[in-house]
This record gives structure tokens, sequence and C-alpha cells, in this order.
């Protein structure tokens, strides 16, 4: 029986920087709960009904940015909803985080602050 003796270990093929994506262009898996699911997280949703100022400048804080953006930046909500889809790579489009914003905001908000629970994010 030979033994064979490895030098070298296998590397990973060269892929320019400007085409490392980590998902689909679409996403690829759909929102953990549906924009409707108020009673799966009861606490956030009396929360985001009582004091909506305080969870968005949480999610704002949980997503990177600074605990002021959704009162100093226009579209503050609909680029957190975006940057959220993004990093868990859920389907979906800029102009339907806009639609949801602009008409069903409180109930996004829940989705979202659930969604960064369902991904580990503190």
């Amino acid at each position: 029986m030979a033994t064979t003796v490895i030098v070298q270990q296998p590397t990973a093929a060269a892929v320019p920087d400007d085409r490392l994506m980590v998902t689909d262009i679409k996403g690829h898996r759909e929102w953990s709960t549906g924009l409707f699911d108020i009673f799966s997280d009861i606490k956030t949703s009396l929360l985001t009904f009582f004091c909506e100022s305080y969870v968005k400048c949480n999610l704002a804080t949980r997503t990177g940015e600074g605990g002021c953006m959704p009162f100093c930046v226009t579209g503050a909500m609909t680029i957190m909803r975006s940057r959220i889809r993004t990093i868990g790579g859920i389907k979906g489009s800029a102009f339907k985080d806009c639609m949801v914003i602009t008409f069903c905001q409180p109930c996004a908000i829940c989705q979202m602050n659930r969604e960064l629970d369902h991904m580990g994010v503190p």
C-alpha cells in the first residue's frame, strides 16, 4: 500500500473583488414572519404602538446605523428595510420596501424587528 503525502493544499480559484456576491440579486428566502403577524411578538407590537420612536431608534442601532437616523435621514425606514432584506438574503425590491413602509409602517417595523431577532442580530 502506497502512502500519499500532500505537500500543498488546494486553493479556491481567484475571483475578482467586483464579483463577490453573497446571495442572488433577488434574494434566496422569504421573510421569517408575515407582515401582519403582529401576534407572534406581542411585546414588540405593543411597544411599537405606544412608543414607535423608541423601536425605530432601536432598529437603526441594530442595523449598524446611528440611533437618530430615523429622524435625520429622509426615507430612513425604507433604507433600513432594504438593508435588513439585503443582509438576510430576503426576496423583494426597493419599490416593495417603499410601498410597505408608506402604507403599513407600524406592521413593517414589527416585521423588521422580528426578522433581526430571527437572524440573531442583538
